[in-house]
């Protein structure tokens, strides 16, 4: 079995030393063992978890999210679910892509040859190309929402704060209050969630959306086929 240094581990991972240095701080990415002089030794073991932190750090988990998820029993069916995810959206993006090549070398071709190009093929481009601008959009418009709201919030609480005027920050609060109940449930009528246990695809009810604990990629919630509750990882629904 291979051991491997700080620096080692942090080179075959393309992160720096300090970052490992951190995930051990923050106990989930602890060393196997220490050297006689105190040095952290690594595993092969946890060389591959360390690739999946990373990893997961790319698909937008924060490091309070990680811990959690590798705190949970048998996080590995979790994880395999995100990967599962991932592949998929993964395989749909190279599919949509090669899709559009193949149809972009056939109107080139067909141009060349200086043939009528279908009407019905061109509309079909054009109103896939729409759809995904509508969905970029929408996505835009959420974070902005989110992001305005935030602003309103901190900054009439810091008006509260330290200037001692309440009132805008008991308006702000309440009108982003409001604000949020249409955008919850725009997000709640869109996704879905997928049982590490026993696989099953499922809509959780409003309330227990809600108050679900969650990362960017799973929600906890207690799935109806099986009874078990855990992080389930979030897909869009079929019906979508």
């Amino acid at each position: 079995m291979s051991q491997y240094s700080t620096g080692e581990l942090a080179k075959l991972c393309g992160v720096s030393v300090r970052t490992v240095q951190y995930y051990d701080s923050r106990g989930i990415l602890p060393p196997s063992e220490l050297s006689e002089g105190g040095r952290r030794v690594y595993t092969d073991g946890d060389l591959s978890k360390m690739k999946m932190i990373c990893f997961l750090r790319e698909l937008g988990l924060s490091i309070n999210d990680i811990g959690r998820l590798l705190s949970e029993p048998e996080p590995e069916k979790i994880i395999d679910l995100i990967l599962d995810e991932q592949e998929k959206a993964l395989r749909e993006e190279i599919d949509e892509a090669s899709a559009k090549l193949d149809k972009t070398v056939f109107f080139r071709s067909e141009l060349e040859k200086n043939s009528e190009v279908s009407p019905q093929n061109v509309g079909d481009i054009a109103y896939r190309m729409k759809a995904r601008k509508a969905m970029f959009t929408i996505r835009r418009n959420l974070i902005i929402a989110a992001v305005i709201m935030g602003l309103i919030e901190y900054s009439t609480l810091l008006l509260w704060i330290f200037k001692g005027i309440w009132l805008p920050f008991v308006i702000g609060y309440g009108l982003c209050m409001i604000a949020s109940v249409p955008l919850l449930k725009y997000y709640h009528g869109h996704v879905a969630y997928i049982c590490p246990e026993c696989r099953k695809i499922f809509v959780p009810s409003t309330a227990e959306f809600m108050f679900a604990g969650h990362t960017p990629k799973t929600r906890k919630l207690r799935c109806p086929g099986c009874g078990v509750k855990k992080y389930c990882v979030e897909t869009v629904r079929e019906d979508m």
